[in-house]
Formats: C-alpha cells, sequence, structure tokens
C-alpha cells in the first residue's frame, strides 16, 4: 500500500473512528469521567471544609486550653465549698465567654458541679450523657459531640459540645471537668461556604453512622450505613456510587482531622447524567468535523509531503550510485518540514561528496606517508648492539662518564623508538625524562639542576608517551642555556578528582606578554629560539587533544625575568582501563 493512502486510512483510523465511537460510546461512559471529576472537586471542597472546621474547633480547644491552666480555675476546682466570690466568678466568666460562639459552660469537679454559666447540669447528669465515657477515656483530650450526637438536634436547640477533663497543673491528677456548650453557628458558618453542585448535600457523620450535622438542615441525628465506616473498607479515590434516602447518588468522603468524624458529600447521579447529553450532541458534530479535516489534510498537506519524500528517496538512489544531484526546492518564503528534509538531505549530499573527496586525499598521504616511514625506519637492534660496544670500550678504557652517558642514551631510546604501546606508565615517562637529564648533565655540567617529584601512588597511572621529555628539553635549552647564573628545572606530579597534572618549573627569563598571546599561532618571531619553542609546546598540547580530547593538554603560566610554570593535564588512567580510552 502506497504511503499516501496509509496515511489516508492512519487519518480515518485514529481520528474518524475514535470520534464516532466516542459518539456512539459518550452517553454510557461520560457520566463516569463526570463522576470522577465530581468526587476530585468535591474531594479539594471537602478538604477545605475541614481545614475551616479544625481551625473553627481549634479556636475553642485554645480557650480551653488557656483557661484551665489558669489558677483561678485550678483553684476553684481543689476547693470544697461553693463559689460565693463573684470577682472569681467574673474571672472564670472572662477566661470560657470572650469567643461569640461560646453560648454557656459548666465546671465540675470530681463530687459536684462547681459553677455554671447559662446552664445548669447536676453531675449525675452529666455522667449520663452519651459522650461521657468518652471524655473520661480521653483523659484530658478535648472531646467534641456535634448536635445529631447529642441529643440537641431533636430538641431544636441544637449545639455543639466541647468537653474535656482537668488535670492538676503540677501532678497532673484529675481534678474535675469542664463543658463548652457552643452555638451550632459556628457549623453554620464552616459548611455554609462550602461549595456544591445543583441538589448536592454535604454531611458531618461520625463513626456509629449518625449525621453530627447535615447542612441542607434536614436529616441530623438519622443514622447512614456507608460502607466506609467499615474499617475493612477501601477505595481508590474516596468515593463510590450508592443511594441516600433511596436516591442513587454518588458519594465522596473524607476522614476529619477531628477524630471520629467523617465529611460526606452527595450528589444524585442523575444530576450528573443530564451533563452527558451536550457532549454526546459536540462529538457527533466532532466525528463531521474530522471526516472534513481528514480529506481537506489529505489534499492539501499530504499529497505535497508525499512528493517531497518521494524526491528524497530518488536522491538516496542515486546517492548509492555515488550521483550527487541535488534536488530541486521551491522558491517560498514559508519553509515547512518537508522542505528542510529536502534542504538536509542537499547539505547531507554535498557533504557526503566532500568528506569522500577527503578520504580519498586522505588515504593517498597516509599511504605516502607509510611507504616513507618503512624507507626510513631503522632496525633498534642494530642501535642497541652499537651503544653496547661503545659502552664495553668506554668501560675497558675506564671512563665512566662515557659509560653512563651511553647507558643512559640507551634506555632512553629504547622508550622513544621500543616502546609499541601509545601509553605508558608515569614511573616509566619520568624515568626517560631522567635518563633525558643525565645525558643532558654531562654536557652542561654544573649549569643547572633538575629534581623530580613522583608520589609513590601515581607511578602506575598511565599517560600519553613521550609528552614530558619535549617540555624539558624546550625549558633546558630555550630557558636555562641562555642564563648566566644556574638554572633550576623541577619535574612534579599531582593529582585532582579525576586528572593527573604534571608541572614543569624552570627559572628561567620566562615569556613576555606579547609571546604567550601568540604562543599556539603562525606568528613569525623575529629570534628563532621563539619559533622552535612555540612549534614544540603545540606538539605536545596537539598530541594530548587528540588523544583525550578537548579538557585535556596544556597550561602557560609565565612573565618576563620570573621563570615558566608549564602544566600538563591528562586523565587519570589505570593499566587495566587503558584499552578504554577513546581517542577524540
Amino acid at each position: 500500500m502506497k504511503l499516501r493512502r496509509k496515511i489516508m486510512l492512519a487519518n480515518i483510523l485514529l481520528v474518524f473512528i475514535p470520534v464516532i465511537a466516542m459518539g456512539t460510546i459518550s452517553y454510557f461512559n461520560f457520566s463516569n469521567t463526570i463522576t470522577t471529576k465530581t468526587s476530585h472537586f468535591y474531594r479539594m471542597s471537602l478538604l477545605e471544609t475541614d481545614r475551616k472546621l479544625s481551625y473553627a474547633l481549634n479556636e475553642i480547644n485554645s480557650i480551653s486550653n488557656s483557661a484551665i491552666t489558669q489558677s483561678v480555675i485550678q483553684q476553684t476546682l481543689k476547693m470544697q465549698n461553693d463559689i460565693t466570690n463573684y470577682d472569681v466568678k467574673q474571672k472564670i466568666n472572662i477566661l470560657l465567654i470572650n469567643h461569640p460562639m461560646v453560648h454557656s459552660f459548666r465546671l465540675y469537679s470530681r463530687n459536684r458541679l462547681v459553677y455554671s454559666y447559662n446552664s445548669a447540669e447536676s453531675l449525675v447528669d452529666l455522667r449520663a450523657q452519651p459522650w461521657y465515657n468518652a471524655m473520661e477515656k480521653a483523659d484530658g483530650v478535648p472531646i467534641w459531640s456535634g448536635p445529631g450526637e447529642n441529643g440537641s438536634a431533636a430538641e431544636d436547640q441544637p449545639i455543639l459540645i466541647h468537653s474535656r477533663v482537668i488535670k492538676d497543673y503540677y501532678s497532673l491528677e484529675d481534678i474535675g471537668s469542664i463543658v463548652l456548650e457552643i452555638k451550632a453557628n459556628l457549623l453554620d458558618q464552616v459548611f455554609w461556604e462550602t461549595a456544591t453542585m445543583e441538589q448536592g448535600n454535604i454531611l458531618l457523620i461520625n463513626k456509629s453512622g449518625t449525621i453530627v450535622y447535615d447542612k441542607s438542615g434536614e436529616n441530623i441525628g438519622d443514622r447512614v450505613s456507608f460502607p466506609f465506616l467499615n474499617d475493612k473498607y477501601e477505595s481508590a479515590n474516596n468515593s463510590f456510587i450508592d443511594k441516600y434516602n433511596g436516591v442513587k447518588s454518588s458519594i465522596t468522603y473524607l476522614e476529619s482531622q477531628q477524630a471520629n468524624w467523617y465529611l460526606v458529600a452527595i450528589t444524585p447521579t442523575a444530576v450528573l447524567q443530564a451533563e452527558s447529553i451536550p457532549i454526546r450532541n459536540t462529538a457527533i458534530l466532532l466525528a463531521a468535523f474530522s471526516l472534513i479535516s481528514a480529506l481537506l489534510f489529505d489534499k492539501f498537506f499530504v499529497r505535497r509531503l508525499i512528493r517531497r519524500i518521494n524526491s528524497t528517496v530518488s536522491g538516496m538512489r542515486r546517492v548509492e550510485q555515488r550521483q550527487f544531484k541535488q534536488i530541486p526546492t521551491e522558491h517560498t518564503s514559508r519553509i515547512d518540514e518537508a522542505d528542510m528534509l529536502v534542504l538536509g538531505f542537499n547539505r547531507m549530499s554535498a557533504q557526503m561528496e566532500e568528506l569522500l573527496h577527503q578520504i580519498e586525499v586522505e588515504q593517498t598521504m597516509k599511504k605516502e606517508a607509510e611507504l616513507q616511514a618503512l624507507v626510513s625506519q631503522i632496525n633498534p637492534h642494530f642501535i642497541y648492539n652499537s651503544l653496547e660496544s661503545i659502552n664495553s670500550m668506554a668501560v675497558l678504557q675506564g671512563n665512566k662518564d662515557i659509560s653512563k652517558m651511553v647507558i643512559s642514551l640507551g634506555r632512553l631510546l629504547r622508550i622513544s623508538i621500543s616502546e609499541n604501546k601509545e601509553l605508558i606508565t608515569l614511573q616509566t615517562e619520568f624515568e626517560h625524562v631522567l635518563h633525558y637529564m643525565n645525558i643532558q648533565k654531562f654536557r652542561f655540567e654544573d649549569k643547572f639542576e633538575y629534581t623530580f617529584d613522583l608520589p609513590e601512588h601515581l607511578k602506575s597511572y598511565v599517560t600519553q608517551k613521550l609528552i614530558v621529555q619535549p617540555i624539558v628539553e624546550n625549558a633546558l635549552y630555550y630557558a636555562i642555556e641562555p642564563m648566566e647564573n644556574k638554572g633550576y628545572i623541577h619535574v612534579k606530579a599531582s593529582e585532582g578528582k579525576q586528572e593527573i597534572w604534571i608541572d614543569i618549573i624552570d627559572n628561567g627569563p620566562g615569556f613576555s606578554e606579547d609571546v604567550l598571546q601568540n604562543l599556539w599561532t603562525n606568528v613569525n618571531y623575529k629570534s628563532s629560539k621563539y619559533k622552535d619553542s612555540s612549534v614544540g609546546l603545540r606538539n605536545v598540547h596537539e598530541r594530548i587533544r587528540i588523544r583525550f580530547g578537548a579538557p585535556y593538554g596544556m597550561m602557560i603560566c609565565s612573565s618576563a625575568g620570573h621563570g615558566s610554570v608549564i602544566r600538563i593535564r591528562v586523565p587519570k588512567i589505570l593499566p587495566t582501563q587503558h584499552n578504554m580510552v577513546i581517542h577524540k
């Protein structure tokens, strides 16, 4: 099947048919989506309501917390006689009725009603309350009882009851209890702004299924049997479908921060399903629109795209035959991806043609270089045997200096021309420099001194071959030799987190600022020594860059008359890792 037909079929399968299917089943399935979104909406709404409820109750808790620790209440509960002191009553009133929602309060000692405001229940009546045992078990923690729990809703005087045991401030022994009656307006204020959908309702229920509060005010005190009241019930999104008052409804619940209470949002499913009808009609219109769009898409875009792709495929076939002919492009100010494909192919074709030409030239040059290397190759064994003969003659004639010099030269050449490895250990590299310095010491005698510093744990790391000796040679010939005073060269190695630094330090005349700025360029210096020095430094720097990449190489710190420090940066590589080094 041709590509254009495939794209057309894909449009039908991926756009038109799904839209038709959506229009067919949307009426049945969209209600589930609405239910899920409603559940999420109510969950956010219930979270906000619970936050407001906790804030409102905590205000009363704060009043209670502050009051029961005051000495006037502590001492009053410990007294055995009745309160007759007007000042004491006023102090207690000030502590407990300074909130507009506090309707009344009662203070009890362990055996009697001590003082009350706007209420007069005896201790016997207190112990008969359904929340009394919970208050005793809470051991001082505030206990709340809503209108549907404490029976006040049935008497048409709904109130919230806040109760708690009072403990002695010092001994923590129970010395009495306090009961605050809070106006039900507090719950009205909390739930009034709670967002609900049409015909929706918000309930506050306890674990036994009693409706503590109902936003509509119609079912306070009724009993419900929702499945989440069972401890073993689990729900992924805290919502389910069930009947409430005989009406099938979507129910979302949230466990309140207040112990033993749940917030429940209820919306009849009929209200939710009514919203799916416009969606179904919209889906039908979208199906018709998608069919028209698919036809227009094929006419104005797919046909042009296929033409571009076919041109590119033809061009690729020509490239396989090494015919790098450019694909004609349309002259237009608007360039899209199809045009970019053709332009990109044309650029790639031109680059491939250029690269092939470069490779052919490089291969020719490489073969010529290999031929020259074979012609000029020297047998290392011939050199070693010749040096061994010279060494023997020097020993027979008692000339130890010549013998030492020949031995150093032999070891120097062995590392330079006999090592087949591209990477050698730092210890071998430093030994190579040492032999070179030994030879130069015979020539310059006491004109310079040198030291080496290679920590033991760095000796086994490997690095590029022959990178230190050219720098040392450069320092010796272009820094130390022209000096009238005694020269000094110090070679040391140190480590970083992922690299090794090799510093070559000399006390020579250093580089001027002009020389440093143009050291890597091809500037023709009047003095040939700076030109030769630059070539040697560039050679080492470029070899390291080719081997290890851009982060590594060489850095020069110098100023005229103050010597130079040339730092070589190479990566940390152990002998077992050197085969994994990537040549960049």
